[in-house]
C-alpha cells in the first residue's frame, strides 16, 4: 500500500541547501554552563529588568555585606544601680514594722483586743498609702476610700465576732472589691481603665483585709506565739534580704530590678534559723521543728512578694509610666511581704500546730 502523502509534505520545495541545524548544543553532549549575564547579538549585556527571585526553599537571596552592616544593632539597656542607703533604709523600715506588729500582738489578749486592733490598722493605713500611690489605679481617690472601709470593716469583724474564723473577712473583702470596681464603673472617665484597675483594685483589697487574719490568729491557742515566731522570721528575713543587696547584690535577677539573689536566699535561711531559735525557748505545743517548718513559709513568702513588688515596679518604670511618691514605693516592699506572711501564719497554724 502507498503512504497517504509523499515524503516531500512540508518541505520547501523551493530550497536547494541543507537544512539549519538546530539552535542547541551538538547532540551527544551536555548543555554547557552558564557563567555570566546574557549578552545580546550587539555584544551589550543584559540588565535584570525583574525583581530577583527567591532561593528555592522560600529563603530570600543573600543580602551584601554593605546592607547587612547598615541594619542597626540591638542596644542593651544598662543594669539599673543598687543604692546602698535606699537598701539601707528600707532595711531599717522592715525591721521596724516587725518590731511593732511583735510586740503589739504581745498586747493582746482575753477582752483586749483594741490595742492590737490599733495598731493592724495603722499598718494597714500604710499598706493602702504606698500601693495606691505605687500603682495608682484610675479611681485612685475612689480605691483608697474602699480600701479604708475595708480595713476598718476587717478589723471589727476580726475583734466581735464570736467564734474567730476567716469566713466574715472573705465576705469583707469581697463587698469591699465589688465596691472598689463599682465606684470606677460609675465614673465615665475610668471606665475605659476599669479592666486594667481591677488587679489592682483586688491587691490593695485582699492585702488590707489579709493583715486582719493576725488579730483572729490572736484568738486562737498557741496563736500569739505563732504570730511571734512567724513575724519575726518574716522581719529578718527581709531585713537580712535588704542588707545583702546593699553589700552583694549578686547575681542580679534581672537588669531592670536592683535585687541579688543571694539577698533572697540568704534572708530566708537567716529568718528560718531565727524561728527555729525561738521555737526551743516557747512552751508546747511548739519545738524548734515545727518552729522552723512555720518560719520558713511565713520567711519565704515574705521576701518573695518583696521581690515580685520590685519586679513591678520595674515594669511599670519600663511602661514609661512616672515615678511618684518616693517614700510610699519603697515601703510598698515590706508591707507587702508581712501583708503575705500573716494568711501563711495562719495556715501553718492550724496546720502543723
Amino acid at each position: 500500500m502507498f503512504p497517504s502523502s509523499s515524503p516531500e509534505t512540508g518541505r520547501d520545495p523551493w530550497s536547494d541547501g541543507p537544512r539549519p541545524a538546530p539552535a542547541g548544543p551538538p547532540a551527544g553532549q551536555p548543555p554547557a554552563p552558564r557563567t555570566g549575564p546574557q549578552v545580546d547579538d550587539d555584544g551589550d549585556r543584559r540588565e535584570r529588568t525583574g525583581p530577583r527571585r527567591a532561593r528555592r526553599g522560600g529563603q530570600p537571596a543573600r543580602r551584601s555585606s554593605e546592607e547587612s552592616s547598615a541594619e542597626p544593632e540591638e542596644e542593651t539597656a544598662p543594669p539599673v544601680e543598687v543604692r546602698r542607703p535606699l537598701a539601707l533604709a528600707v532595711a531599717g523600715f522592715a525591721a521596724l514594722l516587725g518590731v511593732g506588729l511583735v510586740l503589739g500582738a504581745q498586747t493582746s489578749g482575753p477582752g483586749h483586743r483594741l490595742p492590737f486592733a490599733a495598731i493592724i490598722l495603722s499598718v494597714q493605713l500604710l499598706f493602702v498609702l504606698s500601693w495606691t500611690m505605687a500603682a495608682r489605679p484610675p479611681a485612685f481617690l475612689t480605691v483608697a476610700l474602699v480600701s479604708v472601709g475595708v480595713a476598718v470593716a476587717a478589723d471589727a469583724a476580726a475583734v466581735q465576732t464570736d467564734i474567730a474564723g476567716l469566713a466574715p473577712l472573705g465576705y469583707v473583702a469581697a463587698g469591699g472589691f465589688l465596691l472598689g470596681v463599682l465606684g470606677q464603673l460609675v465614673r465615665r472617665v475610668d471606665r475605659v481603665r476599669v479592666t486594667d484597675s481591677l488587679g489592682t483594685t483586688l491587691l490593695i483589697v485582699v492585702g488590707v483585709v489579709a493583715f486582719a487574719t493576725l488579730i483572729v490568729l490572736s484568738r486562737i491557742p498557741a496563736g500569739t506565739q505563732a504570730i511571734t515566731v512567724c513575724l519575726t522570721a518574716s522581719g529578718v528575713a527581709l531585713t537580712i534580704a535588704r542588707l545583702t543587696d546593699a553589700v552583694a547584690p549578686w547575681p542580679r535577677l534581672a537588669p531592670q530590678v536592683p535585687r541579688g539573689a543571694a539577698g533572697v536566699v540568704v534572708g530566708a535561711m537567716v529568718g528560718t534559723l531565727v524561728s527555729a531559735v525561738l521555737g526551743s525557748y516557747l512552751v508546747t505545743p511548739f519545738t524548734p521543728t515545727k518552729a522552723a517548718i512555720i518560719g520558713l513559709v511565713a520567711a519565704v513568702a515574705a521576701v518573695l512578694a518583696d521581690l515580685a513588688v520590685g519586679y513591678a515596679e520595674a515594669g511599670r518604670l519600663m511602661a514609661g509610666e512616672l515615678p511618684t511618691m518616693w517614700v510610699a514605693r519603697h515601703m510598698q516592699g515590706p508591707l507587702g511581704g508581712f501583708a503575705l506572711a500573716a494568711p501563711a501564719a495562719y495556715a501553718m497554724c492550724k496546720l502543723v500546730l
